[in-house]
């Protein structure tokens, strides 16, 4: 079996940068977006990499992605799970569809591909998961909900991973971004934010962090100073008032 990197959410913003880096540092790739043509063009941009165009949110959508790694004789020695997207708008006004899909996508998806590379690790002692997390996953998020919801999960998640995998050679990552400049905002709903694009990151820089915080094997990280102040501070003050602030955000 050859083994791979897998990287999820690979045709736009971080999934484009972990799949360059990885690349640089002598992975074989396996590339998973929707985006046929975007996926396929970065495939062939990296020489060391293919592209596997399938929508995560859809049901069975993982069991058949790990189908077909089985069939090109593909093992998973790293995850990045970092497909996903977020939604802005009250919760009884956004489409029921849309937030259901948000969910089978940023929890559903990551969590079955978890659990399907992770007794394959451990019988090899040795592989790396990144969960893409958000800083919004320590606080609730009025107005984005959901989104705020399913990184909650994902962090709790992976925390609980890190230790059950460490044991058996395993890094199990959660990185938790700030505002970063990708596609992510325009899907969300506010794209061209004032306050959003001035506090914004830039993808190489998060996807940096992201790889040495593997390689350190911390199992929660999140980049830039200002991120890890804001994250801090929902510890300390009173869940009310965090939550309150956070509604009060202007998208």
């Amino acid at each position: 079996m050859k083994k791979v990197a897998l990287v999820t959410g690979a045709s736009a913003g971080l999934g484009v940068e972990f799949a360059r880096q990885m690349s640089k540092r002598g992975h074989r790739l396996v590339l998973v977006a929707r985006r046929k043509e975007r996926l396929e063009e970065l495939a062939r941009e990296l020489g060391n990499a293919r592209a596997v165009a399938i929508d995560l949110s859809k049901k069975d959508a993982a069991a058949k992605l790990l189908a077909d790694l089985e069939s090109n004789g593909e093992t998973v020695d790293l995850l990045v799970n970092n497909a996903g997207f977020g939604l802005i708008g009250r919760f009884a006004e956004l489409d029921a569809k849309r937030e259901r899909q948000m969910i089978d996508l940023n929890v559903g998806a990551l969590t079955e591909l978890c659990r399907a590379v992770a007794p394959g690790m451990i019988a090899r002692k040795s592989g790396g998961i990144i969960n893409v997390a958000s800083t919004a996953a320590f606080q609730a998020g009025p107005k984005m909900a959901v989104y705020f919801a399913t990184k909650a999960f994902v962090l709790s998640l992976t925390e609980a991973l890190h230790e059950e995998l460490k044991p058996h050679g395993i890094k199990v990552s959660c990185l938790c971004p700030g505002p970063t400049r990708t596609e992510f905002g325009e899907v969300a709903g506010f794209g061209g934010n004032g306050m959003f694009d001035r506090v914004a990151m830039e993808s190489p820089e998060v996807v940096t962090a992201g790889l040495e915080g593997l390689d350190s094997n911390k199992a929660v990280v999140i980049p830039g100073l200002v991120n890890k102040i804001g994250a801090a501070a929902t510890r300390f003050a009173p869940r009310a008032t965090v939550r309150k602030i956070a509604g009060a955000i202007k998208y």
